[in-house]
């Protein structure tokens, strides 16, 4: 998703480029300004709370959009490594640490998996 995210952006960027003309600079940012320029912390924030609300979901800070990314992954079974990685966590104690509240129904998953295994019938 995020791949074609990102391929239906270019020829959208490649728009912008072209009607800012000699004015465009070009950060190699693929989220800028009409005029090539970063986005201001400050217009991402106000345009997030504003779909917020038109979704009719309550407020909430960006950063906990990454908590709620890191929980479904490793709710889904995502490898505690492969989730440090994305986050950047420096160490796995970190990830493991954060989402801990994760962590029991991925045990309990563990388990009936390996029951099944070994031929016994899942709890």
């Amino acid at each position: 998703m995020a791949v074609d995210a990102l391929r239906r952006r270019r020829p959208a960027q490649l728009q912008e480029r072209l009607a800012a003309g000699g004015r465009w600079v070009d950060t190699g940012l693929v989220f800028t300004t009409k005029w090539g320029t970063p986005v201001e912390h400050s217009t991402v924030i106000r345009k997030y709370h504003k779909l917020l609300k038109h979704a009719g979901i309550r407020h909430q800070r960006i950063h906990d959009l990454r908590h709620a990314f890191a929980s479904v992954m490793l709710a889904e079974g995502v490898h505690p490594r492969v989730v440090q990685g994305i986050l950047g966590h420096a160490n796995i104690s970190l990830t493991l640490d954060t989402y801990s509240h994760v962590v029991p129904g991925l045990q309990e998953d563990a388990a009936n998996r390996i029951a099944v295994a070994l031929g016994s019938k899942p709890k």
